[in-house]
């Protein structure tokens, strides 16, 4: 018997006499897991929850907590062993005040006076309302309140496991609301719960595994997010059920029907382009690219004249490696050409523009035909589909709105997905904190800078068990192992997407992390993605590190033709273990336009973040100063380092000499450090700044 598993039960039989109630009955709970057992009344669920507490003896099988048999166990022995019932029905005592119910909940314990009062103002905090009526008798009090107060005295035994029977019975819709938000308080708290429930919706809709009953039986189980949504769910276990006649299912008015059944349907969607294989990639980029360069040289003025004067034309592409014939176009291309560069359509087409930030010149303006904007949000829609984000999710957007485009690349996949956008936008960190805890936002769209900003926030504030975020989509800005790794852990565990984008290719979305976090997935089927050496400008093999040139395949306003981005990255080869066509690069390394060039070495911010991020004690944040001796000529940097959390000060001596031997071992350059305490550094919804170099001083143009 393994004893990874809280509760393990194995082949359990029960039977009322000679009327049999359980049928060999295999069930599993993992601490910190919400596990719903749903079913219709007479499936036999409480059946096996008293089997469980010690309150039914079962025929047959075994009851195992953390691998050791508890067959048989009494009720109070159950409760000593760390678990605890809310019973179907509340099972106050009415004529005892509340406090006075509360206390019986830690009775089995034998548990100290001062103590028990402690557990006592625990439950007051999380439920608010039995505080008011601490010494009112439990009979007078509603429906909610009493299952308020079961859900109270059974925390008193502070379980390891808490077993909760039917909590929404008899209870009006918004009060099941109110409890139902207190069952995800306490799962994101990291309670265990096994949840009992007729209401399928409700219960799969709070849980992360569920067993579905009937007839004393398991007869499907599986993650609560798949089940939810799977068609073969209502085939399998509805029934006779029907849209028109929901009441003819076994689960019928219990609440599975209360399911929007179009939103589900979205689920069966895919915005994954039917393309079987590279071969096929290939032959999709090859028309892509012959499409693009004849539409470049007929519509656009800037790409004819670059190709007549490179000696080429559209003619002159048979094959995907013709490609390279195609000169380079940069940035300052778009500068040059600004108002509207690259424009190979008349202006009557263009629906929309977007601009980069203008930091380093003038803005770069992007136009779109509606076309291009249909494009870039059905892969949008793509990169959440591949973040698994569902129709059933909640998707918080804190990226700017208006003419950058960032915040309608994010809100146009999200409802093309069928999930709800809640679109705050950057920054108002009250705000985005009301808005999780009110609507109970599932994914969370930002900047790095800003999700660990937020997740700090939550942090100080103590709000964790209220926040419900469970995926966290990031870009436009590099970020650490460790940033990342402090960023979910504040979430309560969130799972995090690194999405790769630029204004000049569409925007946010050309690409994503998959779940198997290796690798940023790109979307080949848009646009080709060669890999140069920004040196010489001559391609690289694949897994060589260098420079990202994009050639767009069927973008019409303003289409790029080997635009350099200046990314630094590399392209995979081979397949990626989640089985996706698409071709891979990595995460982004750096710029080529923003190395660090230190006494003779070339050194990117992410191989400094790689680094700090290996070295114990270290926070996520750190600044560099680049400095020069106006007399010597000689160049200093020095770096500003975050302490980790609960660091205590007197490491300072330690980290700083591990720092410094690092970066010259692994960089061979010497460095000044300097630990600042934890949260000093500044944190910003948008960019933040960490390379600071005043060698240069004067204007540089």
């Amino acid at each position: 018997m393994s004893d990874t598993h809280l509760l393990a039960i194995e082949q359990l039989t029960a039977h009322y006499g000679a009327a049999q109630a359980l049928f060999g009955v295999d069930l599993t709970i993992d601490p910190g897991q919400t596990v719903a057992l749903v079913g219709a009344n007479g499936a036999g669920k409480t059946t096996l929850l008293k089997c469980i507490m010690g309150l039914m003896k079962p025929s047959a099988g075994d009851v195992f907590l953390e691998g050791r048999s508890v067959t048989g166990f009494s009720p109070a022995q159950m409760v000593r062993q760390g678990l605890a019932l809310t019973p179907e029905g509340r099972e106050v005592f009415p004529h005892l005040t509340v406090a006075e119910n509360l206390q019986l909940g830690a009775a089995a314990l034998k548990t100290g006076r001062r103590e028990v009062a402690r557990r006592m103002q625990a439950v007051y905090l999380r439920f608010g309302r039995l505080a008011e009526r601490r010494d009112q008798a439990a009979g007078t009090l509603s429906g909610g309140e009493q299952q308020m107060l079961a859900m109270g005295r059974a925390l008193m035994a502070q379980p390891r496991l808490l077993l909760l029977d039917e909590p929404s019975l008899g209870l009006a819709p918004l009060v099941t609301d109110e409890i139902f938000t207190i069952i995800h308080q306490l799962a994101r708290a990291g309670v265990t719960i096994l949840l009992v429930e007729q209401n399928a919706a409700r219960a799969l809709s709070a849980s992360h595994k569920a067993y579905l009953m009937a007839g004393g039986r398991i007869v499907q189980q599986g993650s609560s997010q798949d089940l939810l949504v799977d068609p073969r769910l209502r085939a399998a276990f509805l029934g006779a059920a029907s849209q028109e006649k929901p009441a003819a299912s076994r689960l019928g008015a219990a609440g599975l029907t209360n399911i929007r059944l179009e939103k589900p349907d979205m689920l069966r969607h895919t915005f994954m382009p039917d393309i079987p294989d590279g071969q096929a990639l290939a032959a999709h980029q090859l028309k892509g690219l012959q499409w693009t360069v004849r539409h470049a040289f007929e519509g656009s003025s800037f790409y004819r004249q670059r190709m007549e004067s490179a000696g080429v034309d559209p003619a002159s592409i048979q094959r995907l490696e013709d490609l390279r014939r195609m000169p380079f176009t940069t940035a300052d291309d778009l500068r040059e050409s600004y108002p509207f560069p690259l424009r190979a359509v008349p202006f009557e087409q263009i629906v929309r523009i977007h601009a980069s930030s203008g930091t380093t010149g003038k803005r770069k303006i992007i136009g779109y035909t509606q076309k291009d904007l249909d494009d870039w949000t059905h892969f949008f829609a793509r990169c959440y589909e591949m973040a698994g984000v569902t129709p059933l999710d909640r998707v918080q957007i804190a990226v700017g709105y208006g003419i950058w485009t960032a915040g309608m690349g994010f809100q146009l996949g999200c409802e093309k997905v069928g999930a709800m956008a809640v679109p705050v936008g950057p920054g108002n960190v009250d705000m985005h904190l009301q808005f999780m805890q009110d609507l109970r936002s599932t994914v969370f769209c930002s900047t790095a800078s800003m999700a660990l900003l937020m997740a700090e926030e939550i942090h100080r504030r103590g709000i964790a068990d209220r926040i419900h975020i469970r995926k966290i989509i990031y870009g436009s800005e590099r970020s650490s192992r460790s940033m990342r790794r402090k960023i979910s852990e504040l979430f309560g565990g969130a799972e995090l997407f690194d999405i790769t984008g630029l204004t000049e290719l569409y925007g946010p979305g050309t690409g994503i992390e998959c779940a198997d976090h290796d690798c940023i997935h790109y979307w080949g089927d848009y646009y080709i993605l060669e890999i140069i050496d920004p040196e010489t400008l001559m391609p690289l093999p694949d897994g060589e590190w260098g420079e990202m040139v994009v050639t767009t395949l069927s973008k019409e306003a303003a289409p790029l033709i080997r635009y350099r981005t200046r990314d630094i990255t590399r392209i995979i080869p081979g397949s990626c273990t989640c089985r996706s066509v698409m071709p891979r690069h990595s995460r982004i390394k750096g710029r080529s336009d923003d190395t660090i060039k230190f006494r003779g070495v070339n050194i990117y911010p992410s191989t400094i973040d790689t680094i700090l991020s290996a070295i114990p004690g270290l926070g996520s944040e750190y600044q560099i100063f680049l400095t020069r001796d106006g007399d010597t000529g000689k160049d200093y940097m020095k770096l500003v380092i975050e302490r980790g959390q609960a660091v205590d000060a007197g490491r300072t001596a330690e980290l700083v000499h591990e720092t410094i031997y690092q970066m010259k071992r692994q960089l061979m350059v010497s460095v000044d450090v300097e630990l600042a305490d934890y949260c000093q550094l500044p944190r910003t919804e948008r960019k933040s700044q960490r390379v600071f170099d005043t060698r240069i001083t004067d204007e540089i143009v």
